[in-house]
């Protein structure tokens, strides 16, 4: 397994600087609205740190070597690093985890062992975990105790959990477990609905800790050369999160028909879903809304009803459709059927 990363806790100049700035207009008594309250201009570091930046917690190690990561506007980053760095990561997101949807993209261009990422800690305990998304020449899963997968967001990912004993840690040098969830189909972009891999890992008796430090979409590499471009982002909405989907093949057995659910964007009062059918294009996909729901849109299918029972027909527009649902206080997922027509 790779080394893991020692945060450092010093604080980025750039802010002090910019209050610096504002306080000097102040003092001439002008009045200043800001236009932008994350105007920060990029910023280029090469060396262990951690800060915000227009309004992200960021975070950087590395050990050894030619690594670095330029902060760029909103939740963007860009890295590059070479052959000379034995470990390095780094990444923006936010300086506390929790159950959030996180929405992702970029470019993601690995010459070896690295992963892309959200990376978090917990203490209480201490534990280290992972959402691989994509990963170079290494599965990091090698090694590890496989503990079951989960299927969520268009994809299944295998769970794992290895141990680092007396290794580098947010607490200094530690004994402690490592999570992870590695996706089958490797992306660059994507939506990751945080909750279900908590709740995937705490059904296979992965629990994390009480206390939450650090969540970010990271870029790690290790012993390896190569670049990312990521920009990552908070699901819109301020509602509850949808609970874990049913999803798979369902009707028609001994068929090929499998529809599978995945998050889309999420509101305060609403939230999308995507579904992807596979095995036939001639099909016809029941979602079963749970009480209060109704569809408010559709699309890329013709869709009947709007509450209890609704179902989906192919339309011209491809295997791939969306809803908005009402949630109406009941955030949970409907189940999904699929048959051949």
């Amino acid at each position: 397994m790779n080394d893991i990363p020692t945060q450092p806790r010093r604080r980025g100049r750039i802010r002090l600087l910019l209050g610096a700035a504002f306080a000097a207009v102040l003092a001439v008594g002008v009045s200043v609205m800001a236009p932008n309250a994350y105007a920060e201009s990029d910023r280029t570091v090469s060396s262990n740190t951690t800060g915000t930046h227009n309004g992200y917690y960021f975070s950087f190690w590395k050990d050894s070597g030619n690594a670095s990561m330029t902060l760029r506007a909103d939740g963007r980053y860009s890295s590059s690093w070479s052959n000379s760095t034995n470990n390095w990561v780094g990444g923006k997101g936010w300086a506390t985890g929790n159950r959030r949807t996180i929405t992702y993209s970029g470019s993601y261009n690995p010459n070896g062992n690295s992963y892309l990422a959200l990376y978090g800690w917990t203490r209480s305990p201490l534990i280290e975990y992972y959402v691989v998304e994509n990963f170079g020449t290494y599965n990091p899963s090698s090694g590890a105790t496989r503990m079951g997968s989960v299927t969520t967001d268009g994809s299944t990912y295998d769970i794992y959990r290895s141990q680092r004993v007396n290794q580098p840690s947010i607490d200094g040098t530690a004994t402690f477990y490592q999570f992870w969830s590695v996706r089958q189909q490797k992306r660059s972009s994507g939506t990751i609905t945080t909750a279900n891999h908590f709740d995937a890992w705490a059904r296979a008796g992965l629990n994390l800790g009480t206390n939450h430090s650090y969540q970010i979409m990271a870029t790690e590499g290790y012993q390896s050369s190569g670049s990312s471009d990521i920009t990552v982002r908070e699901g819109s909405g301020g509602g509850t999160n949808p609970t874990t989907p049913t999803t798979g093949p369902t009707g028609n057995p001994g068929g090929n028909c499998t529809a599978t659910l995945s998050a889309g964007e999420q509101f305060g009062d609403r939230f999308n879903l995507n579904v992807a059918v596979s095995g036939t294009s001639s099909w016809a996909v029941s979602l079963n809304l749970n009480g209060g729901q109704s569809i408010q849109n559709s699309w890329n299918a013709s869709v009947s009803g709007t509450s209890g029972t609704v179902t989906a027909r192919p339309n011209g527009n491809g295997n791939n459709f969306g809803v908005t649902i009402m949630a109406n206080g009941n955030w949970t997922w409907p189940t999904v059927t699929c048959r051949t027509s």
